[in-house]
């Protein structure tokens, strides 16, 4: 058995003889900053591919409501539900934890139309019922051009238009 016996700092394999080397502090500084400026970019691209993808569930989800309360009308004669608990929907939530929000614009206890969700010209966006999800923030006013309302999810136009208040 032979014992090497080398003054070089570096080690060597036992097995092999060669030489290990390791990664210097400047290699790994420049290692973490690139996967910090990675992280950097990609978390915003992250987080709004996440809420797109909460925009179009949510769109879905009152797609579907709004097939509940077309059977319920049909089956009832015309007359709309008072609320969402009549066809069996109170409990569902928004991608982000919010009750679905609906109103019976044809209730003759409703008086005006103070409470019905309002386009850029303070008209009601619909005639039969507003059905909406508050969105991101959970807050919401009646006209849709508030800071408040612009994330939410709508349906207006009588259900010709369901997506976010901001492109109605």
């Amino acid at each position: 058995m032979k014992i090497l016996v080398n003054n070089d700092i570096r080690l060597r394999s036992v097995s092999t003889g060669r030489l290990l080397e390791g990664f210097a502090l400047i290699e790994l500084l420049v290692v973490l900053a690139i996967i910090g400026v990675l992280a950097t970019i990609a978390g915003p691209i992250y987080s709004d591919y996440v809420d797109r993808a909460r925009s179009v569930q949510a769109i879905r989800d009152i797609g579907a409501i709004s097939k509940g309360i077309t059977v319920y009308t049909l089956s009832n004669g015309g007359r709309f539900p008072d609320s969402l608990k009549a066809v069996g929907m109170d409990t569902m939530e928004d991608p982000w934890g919010n009750p679905y929000q609906y109103l019976n614009l044809t209730d003759p206890s409703l008086k005006g139309k103070g409470k019905a969700r309002k386009d850029h010209n303070l008209v009601p966006i619909n005639s039969d019922y507003d059905l909406y999800s508050m969105g991101k923030d959970g807050a919401s006013v009646s006209p849709l051009t508030a800071k408040a309302s612009r994330d939410d999810i709508v349906r207006a136009n009588n259900g010709r238009f369901i997506g976010r208040a901001s492109d109605y």
